[in-house]
């Protein structure tokens, strides 16, 4: 438990007060268990009606849940309300009614209020998790005592509460944790790339962009803003940070044998730019970049087949994430996409895969989204489970063909998340003849 958490304690800050926290995930519960530290009175609410006192683990019997349809009188007492990430306020606005938005905070945004070490904080539409991993194994590699997590692994909460004190916290951080920020101030904040996402979640692309920014709107010219070059035409004379701002994009400054395609060159580029304002050595980066795999689920080589490449890449949840993938590719690529549309441009992806790509395998849902449009520029087959493509696309793959997973959705019209997506193509894969 670190210092300023102690003097929260020891100084009776929160004590009393009334917090109400929204969304029994990981995050979610971790901010609970900070707020019951704290000497908070918690509250725990959740939509889901099956969600059960044991869930709560440690503040069970401490902290009161309330399952089911969020009511007013559910926070009208709130001192804090924390969101949990993917709980849209948006939506709760009319059980919210009359209470200060200072009053509402993210998980992150509490959380940062404890923290000493310098942040460095990673977001953008696709790469966050590769990009934030890399950086932190750079730091690690060159002696650094690094934490990593929020949006991947530990939420920044429980690092408090349980983890020994760091020299630099990583942080991946996604427009669901930003968009309640108001104080969260990183040193170093990367902003990768920008595209069509969460737009089940986020009113429109002005909501989404905004959040991110939030990551950038509190620091000063102390600190750094690290912006991939993609980024100029939405930000340029935008007033978004205080930030001393430098602009990135890829390079051949290293040497990354096991990342593939021009994204991950900028990825490599930005993790560089990012590390070396803590003192890293080129080569002691060059020496981490080298040895860095590939993260599961994203351009994840599976195996090779009588001469086909099946490769799975199911993090891919827009469609700029699998036109980056396609194009790390120099062999023809049969692309297998489907599931919970996202949002995004159809037509431009397919000018931007046009050559590349052999054929369209598309698989359960968003088929009437995606199939007309494709279809005009290459040979498109559908079937109703990824197994049923995987077999498809492998019958017909001649030698030096790629079989890509790379759907451009989420998954969560057959799978639980991307990975067990992943898991299932691996298994089907295996399957295969040869």
């Amino acid at each position: 438990m670190n210092r300023i958490v102690r003097n929260f304690i020891n100084e009776a800050i929160l004590t009393g007060k009334q917090a109400v926290v929204v969304g029994t995930g990981k995050s979610g519960l971790a901010a609970a268990r900070l707020l019951d530290v704290l000497g908070a009175k918690v509250r725990v609410v959740d939509r889901d009606e099956t969600v059960g006192e044991e869930k709560l683990g440690p503040l069970k019997g401490k902290a009161e849940l309330v399952t089911g349809p969020h009511e007013k009188a559910h926070f009208a007492d709130a001192d804090m309300i924390v969101f949990s990430p993917g709980v849209p306020v948006r939506k709760l606005a009319p059980v919210l009614e009359g209470i200060p938005a200072r009053n509402l905070v993210s998980e992150l945004e509490l959380a940062s209020w404890f923290i000493e070490a310098p942040i460095l904080a990673v977001t953008g539409s696709n790469g966050k998790t590769t990009t934030t991993t890399l950086i932190s194994e750079i730091l690690e590699k060159s002696g650094r005592r690094v934490f990593t997590g929020g949006n991947i692994g530990v939420p920044l909460c429980e690092y408090l509460l349980d983890m020994e004190p760091a020299e630099i916290i990583v942080l991946e951080v996604s427009s669901f944790q930003l968009q309640n920020c108001r104080l969260f101030k990183p040193h170093v904040g990367v902003f990768l790339n920008f595209s069509a996402n969460h737009l089940d979640y986020h009113e429109d692309l002005d909501e989404y962009l905004d959040a991110k920014l939030h990551l950038f709107s509190r620091m000063t010219l102390d600190d750094t803003a690290l912006l991939h070059e993609s980024l100029h035409p939405l930000l340029d004379g935008r007033t978004f940070t205080g930030a001393h701002i430098e602009w990135f994009g890829p390079t051949s400054r290293f040497e990354a044998p096991h990342l593939l395609g021009e994204h991950n060159r900028s990825n490599v580029e930005a993790a560089w730019q990012a590390v070396k304002r803590f003192g890293v050595s080129e080569e002691q980066a060059a020496e981490a970049i080298r040895a860095f795999r590939p993260l599961p689920h994203r351009i994840e080589p599976v195996v090779e087949k009588n001469g086909v490449l099946y490769v799975n890449d199911s993090k891919a949840t827009t469609l700029d994430a699998a036109e980056a993938a396609v194009h790390a590719f120099e062999r023809p690529v049969r692309i297998l996409m489907g599931g919970v549309w996202k949002g995004g441009d159809v037509a431009k992806f397919a000018q931007g895969i046009e050559g590349r790509v052999a054929a369209v395998g598309l698989f359960g849902g968003s088929r009437d989204i995606l199939e007309p449009e494709l279809g005009r520029h290459f040979s498109v087959t559908w079937d109703e489970t990824l197994e049923a493509a995987v077999r498809r696309q492998a019958s017909l793959a001649a030698p030096g063909d790629v079989v890509l997973l790379s759907p451009a959705t989420s998954s969560f019209d057959q799978y639980k998340n991307m990975a067990e997506r992943g898991a299932d193509f691996k298994r089907a894969v295996e399957g295969l003849d040869g």
